[in-house]
């Protein structure tokens, strides 16, 4: 996505700043800041020299949790600049580190007025989206104090309290109030002939119920070079994908706790809005990682049980035995003015939890993490049946959150599952790609109860309940005009006939038999669905499509390397390829990183990928992406 923010993240902690390494306090879209545990501990940090803003030379780059910048002050043709500032920033431990390098161009000696105006707003992440809403914070006080070597922001609400430290080296000659609440860090350096004077600042984020660092905890994603990785023959870009995707996983690791309360990190969904736990997306991004790298899946199964619900909680949607979809630490969560603390508002993380448990098992041939969790799988299991859906309606089902998630899939935007016109599936919806998550659910599930549990009664139940879903499914969900998948069922079971990349996630899971799966993966690869660098979420032609939609045309890679998956668990290898061919072109043109999502449009109507507005980067299951797609080519291999 084209944008001036620079994005530097790093173990649950990330920093936004514009092209002069200047945090502007701006909210909306990409809001600017320092953030920790959902709330903004940096809402200013702005750079003048002399007493000017100084030119931009070289834009901040990010390099994952670094950026780098090269500003002037401002000058003309006829008067060049007579000094040069190297900002060099640091996301580590909690912070974020500046090395500013002031470079005399002169022959003579000299002075530079440096000033860094700080401020914190300790905003929570839900208060800068943009969507004009507004949270009473009674009582609330905001504090600045000044330290010899800089000073300290606080908040306090009742029992919540926040910190932010700004310290440097040396020591600033002034402390200056602004009139607006932030605080201007004053220096005046000297310059010899052509020399140079530094500034060391650190700006320590000190978050509200903040848990021990988790330094025992494994690292999930260390990283490796593309020749460390085992690639087959013929598909180089995929292993620079696979390294560049490592980098970036590396990046997005979050401390969570286990059933024990464990110390562990797991992936988090992305930034800059979920840097966080979120089910789904740990699920999945686990799955994509499992054959080369299982510890992320150990670490998120433990931290999904850990959360998993154990009583009713209408306002979170928690039933007994459901997965979480998304935890916070913001102070909005805290004082449930969102209902995200902890909130089970999907229909899918709970099946993608057991799939993650039963195919870990597989992959590691290790049974010991099946056995400590049967206890949290038996509850998901039953969570599907009673209060799922699957026992009285016969399949996995949900409705509209008033007070959340409209669509309780990975296609959760208002009005992704549709009808082929556009009408939106309102009511109680069944979404064809959870039953097959639900499929397989059982049918792994049914193999640990068998061959870990011990339990064959128990392996026969959910072995006959996954055959029978698979029967109606069939029965139900197939379109005969259109010889496709419905994309859903509504309350009355009329099939919403639109036609959407979901049929790659029944391919993936298995549901479908081989004549219905070779109609599927080879329409996947036809015009109306592929564009060229990947699977299409809605099929163009249709009136419900639109190329800019977030899931109603757009292309998400995650998406389409399940459908690569699924293409090659059914031997349709030549279209397996192809699409994954499309995917490491895509990645080719972002230095081998997958976008988390394009525009529709085909690549035979414009020569590149065409960026979505609302792409952000990084995103887990984006870069967990080439690791499915080296799954894939490896089943043919």
């Amino acid at each position: 996505m084209l944008t001036s923010q620079c994005l530097l993240v790093h173990d649950g902690t990330f920093a936004a700043v514009g092209p002069s390494g200047d945090i502007t306090g701006e909210r909306g879209r990409l809001p600017h800041g320092l953030f920790a545990r959902d709330a903004r501990h940096l809402s200013r940090w702005q750079l003048t020299v002399d007493g000017s803003t100084p030119t931009v030379l070289a834009p901040a780059t990010s390099r994952g949790a670094e950026a780098t910048a090269v500003l002037t002050p401002p000058a003309s043709r006829v008067e060049a600049p007579a000094l040069t500032v190297f900002r060099e920033q640091r996301i580590t431990g909690g912070a974020l580190t500046e090395r500013i390098r002031v470079t005399s161009n002169s022959g003579t000696p000299g002075t530079a007025l440096i000033a860094l105006t700080a401020d914190a707003d300790f905003a929570d992440q839900f208060e800068l989206r943009g969507d004009h809403r507004w949270y009473e914070k009674p009582h609330a006080v905001r504090t600045r104090t000044v330290r010899p070597d800089g000073v300290e922001f606080g908040y306090r609400r009742s029992a919540w309290h926040s910190r932010t430290v700004v310290s440097a080296r040396p020591e600033p000659d002034a402390v200056e109030e602004t009139g607006s609440g932030a605080r201007r860090l004053c220096w005046r350096l000297q310059l010899p002939p052509h020399g140079s004077a530094e500034l060391l600042l650190r700006v320590e984020a000190h978050p509200h119920g903040v848990p021990e660092p988790a330094a025992e905890a494994e690292d999930v994603f260390p990283p490796a070079t593309a020749e460390a990785l085992d690639v087959p023959a013929g598909w180089p870009v995929l292993a620079d994908a696979c390294a560049r995707g490592l980098t970036d996983l590396a990046g997005l690791r979050v401390a969570a706790t286990g059933p024990d309360g464990e110390a562990l990190r797991v992936p988090a969904a992305g930034a800059p809005w979920y840097l966080t736990l979120l089910g789904r997306h740990a699920a999945v991004t686990s799955l994509f990682t499992l054959p080369e790298r299982p510890g992320p899946a150990a670490a998120t199964l433990l931290a999904l049980a850990a959360a998993q619900a154990t009583g009713e909680d209408a306002d979170r949607l928690a039933q007994p035995g459901k997965i979480v979809h998304e935890v916070r630490h913001g102070e909005l969560a805290y004082f449930q003015q969102v209902p995200y603390g902890r909130y089970f508002g999907s229909v899918d993380s709970t099946p993608l939890f057991l799939m993650l448990l039963g195919a870990h098992a597989e992959a590691t041939g290790d049974d010991k993490l099946a056995q400590r969790l049967e206890r949290h799988a038996r509850a998901a299991v039953e969570w599907m049946f009673q209060y799922g859906g699957l026992a009285d309606h016969g399949y996995l089902l949900y409705q509209a959150d008033q007070g959340g998630l409209a669509n309780q899939s990975w296609k959760d935007s208002t009005g992704a599952i549709c009808h082929a016109d556009g009408t939106p599936v309102r009511g109680v919806i069944r979404g064809a790609a959870a039953q097959g998550y639900a499929y397989d659910a059982l049918r792994r599930t049914a193999a640990l109860a068998r061959t870990v549990w011990g339990d064959t009664a128990y392996a026969g139940r959910l072995d006959d309940a996954a055959t029978a879903l698979q029967r109606r499914f069939l029965a139900d969900f197939w379109l005969p005009e259109q010889d496709f998948p419905a994309l859903a069922l509504d309350a009355t079971g009329r099939r919403a006939d639109a036609l959407g990349s979901d049929a790659g996630h029944l391919l993936w899971t298995g549901i479908l038999d081989q004549r219905h799966a070779e109609i599927v993966g080879r329409r996947l690869l036809g015009p109306e669905f592929f564009s060229g660098w990947g699977v299409r979420t809605l099929a163009a032609g249709q009136e419900a499509y639109h190329p800019l939609s977030h899931h109603r045309g757009s292309v998400w890679p995650h998406d389409s390397a399940i459908a690569a998956l699924g293409l090659a668990r059914y031997g349709l290898h030549e279209e397996a390829a192809r699409l994954v061919r499309g995917l490491l072109d895509l990645a080719a043109r972002s230095e081998s990183r997958m976008p988390e999502v394009i525009a529709g449009y085909a690549r035979d109507d414009h020569p590149e990928p065409v960026p979505h507005p609302d792409a952000h980067w990084p995103q887990a299951w984006s870069a967990a992406s080439p690791f499915a797609l080296l799954t894939a080519v490896s089943r043919q291999a």
